[in-house]
């Protein structure tokens, strides 16, 4: 079902499907300038700003702070799905950073759903939890995340509104 405003309400009955995935977002390539700018502003350590003591930093090299990755992935998510009322993040399960992002590294988002549940105490509401997933494994990110969305019933036809656009590749 889509609402006045073009975006789309999470249906019922998901929580007793298998995972399945969700949609997966363009590409978004990250660069030296932007890994300082970010660093400057809100992880202003060593290895984020300077190439030289990013050399003699853990990383060997500069990387992006953890903190920019999962910006990019809330720009990725916001502009791969819409839901009316937007995305409301209500909290996180699981979030690493294995392998630190590089300049030059092309971040993509690909997601799975692990359930959807309807909200007990607000009917129009429902609460998926994701999986973000990387082509190739890459393991960049390890992000299990819960959100909150509006809810409605399944339509006669089962069709639910957030079936990926484009299967995920294998």
């Amino acid at each position: 079902m889509t609402t006045q405003d073009g975006a789309d309400a999470v249906t019922g009955d998901l929580a007793a499907e298998p995972k399945r995935p969700l949609f997966g977002s363009p590409t978004y390539q990250i660069g030296v300038a932007e890994i300082k700018r970010f660093a400057g502003e809100f992880d202003p350590q060593p290895l984020h700003l300077d190439e030289a003591n990013a050399m003699r930093s853990l990383f060997s090299g500069l990387a992006a702070s953890g903190w920019q990755t999962a910006a990019i992935t809330m720009r990725l998510l916001v502009g791969s799905v819409r839901i009316s009322g937007g995305i409301v993040g209500a909290g996180m399960d699981v979030l690493r950073w294995p392998k630190p992002v590089r300049p030059g590294d092309t971040l993509r988002l690909e997601c799975e759903v692990l359930e959807v549940r309807p909200s007990t105490s607000h009917p129009d509401r429902g609460w998926p939890k994701f999986e973000r997933l990387e082509p190739a494994r890459r393991n960049l990110q390890v992000l299990v995340a819960n959100l909150v969305v509006p809810w409605r019933p399944r339509d006669k036809a089962g069709a639910c509104a957030l079936a990926p656009a484009h299967p995920r590749s294998q």
